[in-house]
């Protein structure tokens, strides 16, 4: 009777690991980024860690656009910002980003799905290394909105982002 109930124990762990972390995966390689806070998808205990492959597993987007800190329009390519917040089930109001560098910008949660910014791993094609403002770059598509072409969107145009805190 012990080792049928120790059985039965070891199938109910094994389904509630496999509910609880369907998306992610237990050891990424290098880390890109990091969401904690307001998510229900964790890979640990303090929140849900992406390398680049994860993110390359998200759908991938495209688009061209100009903004002040290229001499010319370039085209960007990553995983959309909504697509990795629903990646870990992410609710809340604001999205605390932070870079490499500490450099930190609030962003309001509804940005994700209102104006479809990307979270950018390649430009023209190319891995966005850390020196050319990667390995992620938030980037809004400023030519396909021009409302985003101001000043706040450009300050919450983080590069080198690190780490997303859900609030």
């Amino acid at each position: 009777m012990n080792a049928f109930v120790c059985r039965i124990l070891s199938v109910v762990v094994v389904g509630l690991t496999a509910l609880t972390g369907q998306v992610l995966a237990q050891s990424p390689q290098q880390v890109l980024l990091t969401i904690d806070g307001s998510i229900a998808m964790r890979d640990g205990e303090t929140g849900a860690r992406f390398d680049a492959a994860m993110l390359d597993a998200l759908p991938a987007y495209s688009f061209r656009t100009w903004t002040p800190w290229f001499n010319q329009a370039v085209t960007f390519s990553g995983p959309r910002l909504r697509d990795v917040l629903d990646a870990v089930a992410a609710r809340g109001k604001t999205l605390h980003m932070v870079a490499l560098n500490d450099y930190a910008v609030d962003v309001p949660f509804d940005d994700a799905a209102r104006f479809g910014p990307l979270l950018a791993r390649r430009i023209d094609g190319k891995v966005i290394g850390v020196r050319e403002k990667g390995p992620l770059f938030l980037v809004y598509p400023f030519d396909d909105r021009p409302e985003t072409r101001n000043e706040i969107f450009y300050a919450r145009s983080i590069w080198q982002l690190s780490r997303i805190t859900v609030r």
